[in-house]
């Protein structure tokens, strides 16, 4: 976690990676409602972190995996590398 804050600080680019979200906030196009996606979408997500939010992903976008684990937070990815790549491998294997 704090090389992964450190990357941002030393290299003074939280502003500008942080200027999405203010922009996604602020642009009153971003608030109408938009087709369906069709990518095949993966949602992988930790019962300790995420709750209620597969009806709204489900809404926008073609999900065809998703999957839950008890452990694990907000940097999955960094909390439980071998449960993230096993999941991935898993997604992209039928392909």
């Amino acid at each position: 976690m704090l090389t992964n804050v450190s990357l941002y600080w030393f290299t003074g680019t939280a502003g500008s990676s942080a200027q999405w979200y203010y922009e996604a906030m602020n642009d009153p196009a971003g608030w109408q409602p938009t087709p369906r996606g069709t990518v095949p979408t993966a949602v992988l997500l930790a019962h300790s972190n995420e709750v209620a939010i597969r009806a709204f992903a489900e809404r926008d976008h073609n999900v065809v995996r998703w999957t839950e684990y008890e452990r694990g937070g907000h940097f999955f990815a960094a909390e439980e590398p071998d449960l993230f790549v096993g999941d991935l491998r898993e997604f992209f294997a039928p392909a």
